[in-house]
């Protein structure tokens, strides 16, 4: 076999490769299904009910007995559920039911296939992003887009930021015990702010974000969490922060979208209080291509396209991407004013780094 170039064409990779793109064409059709069954209760109502019959979980859920059937045949043979022939039950293992049906649960991953809703809906948008480079703002998606990335984002912050994260930052977990104060640049619809007003009941958070919608959510999550006496919210752009006196100042998930994160970077570092720190969280990411051509690096340059990347560009930004790499977060951090940048903490999908305008004393394990 011969391409039309006539260079030899190996028949067992081209099989192979076919075959991928199988896997690959399943899984992103199920991911639509997976987003549906979200919507619809499925996850939920399998995980109460245990084995079920199309006609049990219709019932349940108030949906058509033959649309579930296919509906769950298809989850079936992507292996998120079980099938017993004897019994023609459908079975939502616990552990899947940990990931898909628990809302609160540190491993919850509903949010993601949101995500992928609310972007696929959106292809004819991407394609002129590609073709023009002018980008896509975040203002521009749709609102699913909004709510599925707090949902995607909300579980780690919920397990990790304040028992791991910020206690990882020099002295910033004793600062907000005793009273101290956040600002929480893009904080999206707060879920962040919120769970650091939750276990630092002395410290005052405020949230600043550029999508007024998202601010009206984050108001609305604070009342109904009963915090929002302690945590406000405010629409203002990164690099025009109001405010000062700010013993931490929290990036989550967003530097990297920004069109102007030096301009970001050097607000912060004029509103911390002395001794203060920034902690940047960003998606976990090696400074070469080469070393992201991995699982979590596929997920992260896909959302990157799609989103983040885009975003920036919309804003005359220099278009990061949520794979940027420490050296090129470590450049912008030091032009911005920062004398110390060093890596925190991580997880196998987060960095948390630290800078500071200070110097960082001898023995921290800090990295210039």
């Amino acid at each position: 076999m011969t391409n039309e170039t006539t260079q030899p064409i190996d028949e067992a990779k081209v099989e192979a490769f076919a075959g991928q793109l199988v896997h690959d064409l399943g899984a992103a059709m199920n991911s639509v299904l997976v987003h549906i069954g979200d919507r619809l209760g499925l996850w939920r109502a399998l995980a109460a009910l245990g084995p079920s019959t199309p006609a049990s979980l219709a019932e349940e859920t108030s949906t058509h007995p033959r649309m579930v059937r296919e509906w769950l045949s298809a989850q079936a043979a992507s292996g998120y559920l079980t099938y017993d022939p004897d019994t023609g039950a459908f079975t939502l293992p616990p552990e899947h039911a940990f990931v898909l049906a628990d809302e609160d649960s540190p491993a919850a991953m509903a949010g993601g296939f949101q995500v992928l809703a609310a972007v696929g809906a959106e292809i004819d948008r991407a394609v002129q992003a590609m073709r023009t480079g002018k980008g896509l703002g975040w203002a521009d998606h749709q609102a699913g887009l909004f709510e599925g990335v707090e949902r995607f984002f909300r579980p780690a912050y919920r397990t990790q930021l304040t028992t791991t994260w910020i206690p990882a930052l020099r002295g910033i977990a004793d600062r907000l015990a005793a009273g101290g104060r956040v600002a929480d640049v893009g904080c999206g619809h707060g879920a962040s702010s919120i769970i650091v007003a939750e276990a630092y009941p002395q410290a005052t958070v405020a949230g600043f974000d550029a999508h007024a919608p998202s601010v009206e959510t984050a108001r609305k999550r604070a009342a109904e969490a009963g915090v929002d006496d302690r945590v406000t919210f405010e629409v203002a752009n990164a690099r025009e922060l109001p405010g000062g006196g700010y013993d931490l100042v929290m990036f989550c998930d967003c530097l990297h979208d920004m069109g102007d994160p030096l301009g970001a970077a050097r607000r912060a570092a004029q509103v911390l209080a002395p001794g203060g720190s920034v902690m940047l969280v960003e998606p976990f990411a090696n400074d070469r291509l080469e070393d992201n051509l991995n699982p979590v690096g596929r997920v992260y340059y896909a959302g990157s396209t799609l989103v983040c990347t885009p975003c920036s560009l919309a804003d005359d930004g220099p278009g990061l991407g949520a794979q940027a790499g420490e050296a090129r977060l470590r450049a912008i951090v030091r032009e911005a004013g920062f004398t110390t940048f060093h890596r925190a903490t991580e997880t196998p999908f987060n960095i948390v780094y630290e800078a500071r305008p200070d110097a960082q004393p001898t023995g921290s394990g800090a990295r210039p």
